[in-house]
Protein backbone atom coordinates (compact mmCIF):
# COMPACT_ATOMS: atom_id res chain seq x y z
CA UNK A 1 0.00 0.00 0.00
CA UNK A 2 1.20 3.62 -0.51
CA UNK A 3 -0.74 6.95 -0.22
CA UNK A 4 0.01 10.20 -0.94
CA UNK A 5 3.46 10.46 0.42
CA UNK A 6 4.26 7.03 -1.41
CA UNK A 7 6.09 4.79 1.13
CA UNK A 8 4.97 1.39 1.28
CA UNK A 9 3.29 0.72 4.28
CA UNK A 10 3.43 -3.21 5.46
CA UNK A 11 1.23 -4.22 8.40
CA UNK A 12 2.33 -7.35 10.49
CA UNK A 13 -0.94 -8.84 11.97
CA UNK A 14 -1.61 -12.02 14.12
CA UNK A 15 -2.90 -13.11 17.44
CA UNK A 16 -0.93 -11.58 20.66
CA UNK A 17 2.02 -13.55 21.54
CA UNK A 18 2.46 -15.30 18.27
CA UNK A 19 5.78 -13.14 17.37
CA UNK A 20 4.82 -10.56 15.87
CA UNK A 21 7.18 -8.03 17.57
CA UNK A 22 10.60 -10.64 17.05
CA UNK A 23 9.58 -10.86 13.64
CA UNK A 24 9.10 -7.19 13.23
CA UNK A 25 12.93 -6.96 14.81
CA UNK A 26 13.99 -9.28 12.52
CA UNK A 27 12.53 -7.60 9.19
CA UNK A 28 13.48 -4.26 10.01
CA UNK A 29 16.79 -5.76 10.92
CA UNK A 30 17.31 -7.52 7.46
CA UNK A 31 15.93 -4.32 5.70
CA UNK A 32 18.13 -1.53 7.11
CA UNK A 33 21.45 -4.13 6.38
CA UNK A 34 20.20 -3.64 2.60
CA UNK A 35 20.53 0.14 3.33
CA UNK A 36 16.82 1.07 3.49
CA UNK A 37 15.75 3.19 5.56
CA UNK A 38 12.77 1.85 7.64
CA UNK A 39 9.91 3.73 9.55
CA UNK A 40 8.04 1.16 12.31
CA UNK A 41 5.06 2.02 14.10
CA UNK A 42 3.26 -0.32 17.05
CA UNK A 43 -0.15 -0.38 17.02
CA UNK A 44 -1.92 0.07 20.61
CA UNK A 45 -5.45 -0.69 21.42
CA UNK A 46 -5.29 1.10 24.84
CA UNK A 47 -3.33 4.47 26.47
CA UNK A 48 0.13 3.86 26.44
CA UNK A 49 2.99 6.59 27.91
CA UNK A 50 6.23 6.67 25.86
CA UNK A 51 7.60 9.17 28.25
CA UNK A 52 9.64 8.31 32.16
CA UNK A 53 7.10 9.30 34.73
CA UNK A 54 8.95 12.04 36.62
CA UNK A 55 11.46 13.52 33.72
CA UNK A 56 10.86 16.69 32.82
CA UNK A 57 9.56 16.11 29.25
CA UNK A 58 6.62 13.87 31.17
CA UNK A 59 5.77 16.61 33.73
CA UNK A 60 5.73 18.88 30.39
CA UNK A 61 2.70 16.96 29.06
CA UNK A 62 0.96 16.04 32.65
CA UNK A 63 0.92 19.94 32.76
CA UNK A 64 -1.12 20.13 29.66
CA UNK A 65 1.36 20.49 26.77
CA UNK A 66 -0.19 19.37 23.44
CA UNK A 67 2.76 18.64 22.07
CA UNK A 68 6.00 17.56 24.29
CA UNK A 69 9.29 17.09 22.42
CA UNK A 70 12.72 15.79 23.24
CA UNK A 71 15.59 16.37 21.27
CA UNK A 72 19.29 15.28 21.68
CA UNK A 73 21.78 15.47 18.61
CA UNK A 74 20.61 11.80 17.80
CA UNK A 75 16.98 11.52 18.32
CA UNK A 76 14.19 13.29 18.08
CA UNK A 77 10.92 11.91 20.48
CA UNK A 78 7.71 13.70 20.23
CA UNK A 79 4.18 13.04 22.13
CA UNK A 80 0.65 14.88 21.27
CA UNK A 81 -2.38 14.65 22.73
CA UNK A 82 -5.07 13.36 20.12
CA UNK A 83 -8.59 13.69 19.41
CA UNK A 84 -8.75 10.59 17.06
CA UNK A 85 -6.62 7.84 16.03
CA UNK A 86 -4.04 8.63 13.79
CA UNK A 87 -4.81 7.21 10.25
CA UNK A 88 -1.48 5.29 8.09
CA UNK A 89 -1.50 8.06 6.07
CA UNK A 90 -1.33 10.34 8.82
CA UNK A 91 1.57 8.01 10.38
CA UNK A 92 3.48 7.94 6.60
CA UNK A 93 3.73 11.63 6.83
CA UNK A 94 4.91 11.78 10.06
CA UNK A 95 7.22 9.26 9.17
CA UNK A 96 9.34 11.50 6.49
CA UNK A 97 12.32 10.58 4.80
CA UNK A 98 12.35 6.57 4.74
CA UNK A 99 12.01 4.18 2.30
CA UNK A 100 9.16 1.57 3.82
CA UNK A 101 6.73 1.73 6.91
CA UNK A 102 6.30 -1.26 8.87
CA UNK A 103 3.35 -1.50 11.45
CA UNK A 104 2.61 -4.38 14.13
CA UNK A 105 -0.73 -4.93 15.12
CA UNK A 106 -2.86 -2.79 11.85
CA UNK A 107 -4.91 -5.83 11.47
CA UNK A 108 -7.70 -3.56 9.35
CA UNK A 109 -6.30 -0.15 8.43
CA UNK A 110 -3.46 -1.29 5.75
CA UNK A 111 -3.69 -3.24 2.67
CA UNK A 112 -0.40 -5.50 2.65
CA UNK A 113 -0.72 -7.63 5.49
CA UNK A 114 2.14 -10.37 6.50
CA UNK A 115 0.47 -13.09 9.48
CA UNK A 116 2.40 -14.36 11.99
CA UNK A 117 0.96 -17.36 13.14
CA UNK A 118 2.80 -19.53 15.75
CA UNK A 119 1.62 -23.56 16.31
CA UNK A 120 1.62 -23.38 19.84
CA UNK A 121 -0.57 -20.20 19.75
CA UNK A 122 -3.88 -20.94 17.46
CA UNK A 123 -4.03 -23.24 14.71
CA UNK A 124 -6.42 -20.51 12.94
CA UNK A 125 -5.47 -17.36 10.84
CA UNK A 126 -6.78 -13.84 12.20
CA UNK A 127 -7.66 -12.89 8.58
CA UNK A 128 -8.71 -14.50 5.24
CA UNK A 129 -5.75 -16.36 3.22
CA UNK A 130 -7.24 -13.95 0.22
CA UNK A 131 -6.28 -10.58 2.64
CA UNK A 132 -2.84 -11.54 3.06
CA UNK A 133 0.41 -10.89 0.85
CA UNK A 134 2.30 -13.50 3.05
CA UNK A 135 2.46 -15.81 6.26
CA UNK A 136 4.77 -16.64 8.65
CA UNK A 137 4.79 -19.76 10.44
CA UNK A 138 5.36 -23.17 11.44
CA UNK A 139 2.13 -24.54 11.21
CA UNK A 140 2.57 -26.47 8.19
CA UNK A 141 -1.07 -27.59 8.18
CA UNK A 142 -2.76 -24.15 7.54
CA UNK A 143 -4.01 -24.19 4.12
CA UNK A 144 -3.59 -21.16 2.66
CA UNK A 145 -3.44 -21.71 -1.37
CA UNK A 146 -0.63 -19.66 -3.33
CA UNK A 147 0.50 -17.02 -1.06
CA UNK A 148 3.80 -17.01 0.22
CA UNK A 149 4.53 -19.33 3.03
CA UNK A 150 7.57 -18.35 5.22
CA UNK A 151 9.00 -20.13 8.15
CA UNK A 152 9.31 -17.78 11.87
CA UNK A 153 12.95 -17.83 11.57
CA UNK A 154 13.26 -16.62 7.98
CA UNK A 155 13.55 -12.79 8.27
CA UNK A 156 15.53 -12.60 5.29
CA UNK A 157 13.91 -14.61 2.92
CA UNK A 158 10.29 -12.51 4.00
CA UNK A 159 13.03 -9.20 3.43
CA UNK A 160 13.57 -10.37 -0.18
CA UNK A 161 9.85 -10.90 -1.32
CA UNK A 162 9.33 -7.30 0.64
CA UNK A 163 11.97 -6.00 -1.62
CA UNK A 164 11.08 -6.83 -4.57
CA UNK A 165 7.58 -6.51 -4.42
CA UNK A 166 8.23 -2.55 -2.69
CA UNK A 167 11.48 -0.94 -3.04
CA UNK A 168 13.05 -2.58 -6.25
CA UNK A 169 16.14 -3.26 -4.88
CA UNK A 170 16.92 0.61 -5.04
CA UNK A 171 18.12 1.47 -0.66
CA UNK A 172 17.27 4.89 0.43
CA UNK A 173 19.61 7.62 -1.39
CA UNK A 174 20.70 6.05 -4.51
Amino acid sequence: MTTGTGIPVVSVVGKSDSGKTTLMERLIGALAERGYRVASVKHHVHDFDIDVPGKDSWRHAKAGAAVSLVSSPSKLGMTRTMDHEATLEELQSLAGDVDIMLTEGYRRAGNVRIEVSRHARSTELVCEPRELFALVTDNTELEVGDLPVFDLDDAGGLADLVEATFLKGVPHGD
